[in-house]
């Protein structure tokens, strides 16, 4: 019944912005820590930015000062604004929900890719 659900990627010249959006179903989002990974071609899946329930935030030192996570907790969902995309930005984001209770209890979505290229 958990679901999370990615949308706003797409094609972008380097220097453009996308808002990518993580919209939750069932429980798990009002008790999770929610974060933004992204997976390159070829590369592992790393974490990009994580937001606690409490608002607290935190961003891979790549995208610091480009990137901001934000959640409406009213709305079930998490925000990603990416600003002065760079092409080394291209990747699958992937959202996830977090509750705590150990990584089999941990929720992702489907993902949307991001492509930043001329």
């Amino acid at each position: 019944q958990e679901q999370l659900v990615e949308s706003g990627g797409g094609l972008v010249q380097p220097g453009g912005s996308l808002r990518l959006s993580c919209a939750a179903s069932g429980s798990i989002f009002s008790i999770s820590d929610m974060h933004w990974y992204r997976q390159a071609p070829g590369k592992a899946r790393d974490l990009v930015a994580a937001i606690r329930r409490s608002g607290g935030t935190y961003y891979v030192d790549s995208v610091k000062g480009r990137f901001t996570i934000s959640r409406d907790n009213a709305k079930n969902t998490v925000f990603l604004q990416m600003n002065n995309l760079k092409p080394e930005d291209t990747a699958v984001y992937y959202c996830n929900a977090d509750p705590g209770w150990g990584t089999r209890h941990e929720v992702w979505g489907q993902g949307t890719l991001v492509t930043v290229s001329s």
